[in-house]
């Protein structure tokens, strides 16, 4: 267990691990993945700078064509009251994870049992932007960056179970294999997590254009191979830099997801970009 307690307030990302090594326990498997306060730092701040550019000010962003605000270090999503979408609303959940871990969340949102997005559009939003409801909001936001990325990393840990339930049976020991051949260092790690964040577990049938998911279960299934971790990102990138060209070809024109696709694949890059820049595991 580490000595004390860091606050790194020089770097973009302020994390704080109560227990000094960060633990991610796989109920289906007798694996373990671990972090240290290191790593999960260098993971927290990869995380924010591929979501928000590295700014606070992007904290709160609302992206031109969604019908949906994106929240915090990993862009969590939150809908309008009255609306609902195929993609997973994962803000209210972490409200619920930041008020259980001792935080005091902002007055409007402390007395509401199922918080929805005050704003109902952006044009809403960005005529709100420069009150003092969203500087408290992006200031909560920025205050608990550290409980955001231990929100972010336990999506991991519930993400083998469900994988592996939804993966056709015969395909569940190849896809576990995959998956810690994957997380046997910080950068697979961090490779595993951030895709998990941006484009899911893959297991939601919602999740879909014309019955082809992206998510990580997609993913996993495409790999195949057996040597080292190095290998195993660099085909991991492969493999979802051909799903996610799937998904824009199979998704609904009028959501002109091309926009996003050079993003998207630049992001992947980071992944292998990620083996030279990594702490030591």
């Amino acid at each position: 267990m580490a000595t004390g307690l860091q606050q790194m307030a020089k770097r973009s990302l302020a994390v704080v691990v109560i227990l000094g090594c960060l633990t991610i326990l796989l109920a289906t498997a007798a694996q373990q993945i671990s972090l240290t306060d290191q790593e999960a730092e260098w993971i927290g701040n990869k995380i924010f700078c591929n979501e928000c550019g590295g700014k606070d000010k992007c904290l709160i962003t609302w992206n031109e064509g969604e019908d949906f605000i994106s929240l915090g270090i990993g862009h969590c999503i939150w809908y309008p009251e009255g609306k609902e979408g195929p993609f997973d609303e994962s803000f209210p959940k972490l409200l619920k994870f930041i008020k259980e871990n001792g935080r005091e969340l902002p007055g409007w949102l402390k007395n509401s049992a199922e918080p929805h997005c005050p704003w109902q559009s952006k044009d809403e939003y960005l005529q709100d932007i420069n009150s003092p409801k969203v500087t408290d909001f992006r200031n909560f936001l920025k205050e608990t960056k550290d409980l955001q990325l231990l929100f972010i990393v336990n999506r991991l840990q519930a993400a083998l179970p469900k994988i592996l339930q939804a993966a056709p049976e015969a395909d569940r020991p190849r896809i576990e294999r995959q998956f810690y051949r994957m997380a046997s260092t910080s950068a697979g790690i961090y490779a595993l997590v951030d895709y998990v964040n941006f484009s899911g577990e893959g297991v939601l049938a919602t999740v879909r254009y014309n019955g082809r998911g992206w998510g990580l279960l997609q993913v996993l299934g495409r790999l195949g191979g057996a040597e080292g971790s190095e290998q195993a990102i660099c085909e991991f990138v492969w493999a979802a830099e051909d799903i996610l060209t799937e998904r824009v070809n199979n998704s609904p024109p009028g959501r002109n997801e091309q926009k996003w696709l050079c993003g998207w694949k630049k992001r992947l890059n980071t992944y292998i970009q990620a083996m030279a820049e990594s702490p030591a595991q």
